[in-house]
């Protein structure tokens, strides 16, 4: 019988590549949906006929047991939440509600389906939490692996260390096969049009189209260990068919500059990002996040698994797939 897996935030960029996956893998995939999302116009448009759906909000515990009961999964990856670091500061309560609190309504959910309680050995449901590298914030230690000590530097950041925490908590409380994959960033010709690296890409594609004229950024040496999206879904998997559950840093251990990033975009499409750019002190975080570098080395020797794409090749991709986007409408 096909193994069943039950996906949060699947119309993001992270959900539609794990379902994808999933997919291919010969897995039952059920999204969660909330009230208010239509799957036929996300990122998800292309698999919605090869899809279970359920629906329930992260503020919600009874609809979160629900969906949990209605789906019956043997995997659960939570990867629902706001993910935009600069909104946090601006719904910062939203972003603790379903950051952090989602989590654990999630786990409740579980345990009270599974039946687990202290006196219990495990069992029943996997469960992966989508942890972040944010978590490190302002860095004690270059890279940054699965002991690293966390100083969040953002509510995104410190929701996401409370969800790590209490799945760790459930964990061990509970003899839960809960995991977190402390995910460095990932990109795609998926991620949303707020992120830098997508926001440069859809620029260098619309200048070179002569829909717009300057792209304004902020912090050009801001660095980040950037990979493809598609290779850190995979890691995701991986985390839950181990014998033992246990938490890994999953990055690409290479850091590269926003600057950098402008350069290979422009370049992609013929273009010189020193004629259109333009550093706006707007733009520049207020609590700016240190070096955040991955140590990946545990993930490689336990999981096998490595990036398929080198930075270069990706920002390349992402640049070509939106300028060919633009260009047919």
């Amino acid at each position: 019988m096909a193994k069943r897996a039950l996906i949060t935030g699947i119309t993001g960029q992270d959900g539609s590549y794990l379902a994808e996956h999933l997919l291919g893998l010969g897995y039952q995939v059920w999204g969660v949906l909330r009230h208010d999302s239509d799957p036929a116009a996300s990122r998800i448009a292309h698999l919605v006929g090869d899809l279970s759906f359920t629906r329930a909000e992260f503020d919600d515990s009874a609809s979160l047991l629900s969906a949990v009961e209605r789906a019956r999964p043997d995997e659960i990856y939570n990867l629902a939440g706001t993910s935009y670091v600069p909104t946090t500061w601006r719904h910062a309560e939203l972003t603790t509600e379903v950051n952090g609190m989602g989590v654990l309504r999630m786990l409740e959910a579980i345990r009270v389906v599974c039946g687990l309680d202290e006196s219990t050995a495990g069992g029943g449901i996997r469960f992966y939490q989508a942890s972040s590298s944010e978590m490190f914030g302002k860095v004690t230690e270059t890279p940054q692996h699965e002991t690293t000590i966390f100083h969040p530097r953002s509510p995104y950041g410190v929701a996401k260390t409370y969800g790590h925490h209490i799945t760790r908590n459930y964990r061990e409380s509970f003899g839960m096969y809960a995991v977190s994959g402390i995910m460095f960033n990932h990109e795609s010709p998926r991620r949303g049009s707020e992120f830098v690296t997508r926001k440069i890409t859809l620029a260098a594609a619309n200048i070179k189209l002569g829909h717009q004229d300057k792209l304004h950024l902020g912090n050009l040496d801001a660095q980040r260990d950037w990979g493809y999206a598609g290779d850190y879904v995979k890691a995701m998997h991986l985390m839950l068919q181990q014998p033992t559950p246990t938490d890994y840093v999953i990055g690409t251990g290479t850091l590269h500059s926003v600057r950098e990033t402008a350069r290979i975009a422009f370049e992609t499409v013929g273009l010189d990002w020193r004629d259109h750019v333009v550093v706006d002190p707007d733009l520049i975080r207020p609590a700016e996040v240190e070096t955040l570098c991955a140590n990946p080395a545990k993930a490689h020797a336990e999981l096998g698994w490595k990036p398929s794409l080198t930075f270069e090749e990706l920002i390349q991709t992402m640049a070509e797939a939106d300028l060919r986007r633009l260009s047919t409408g």
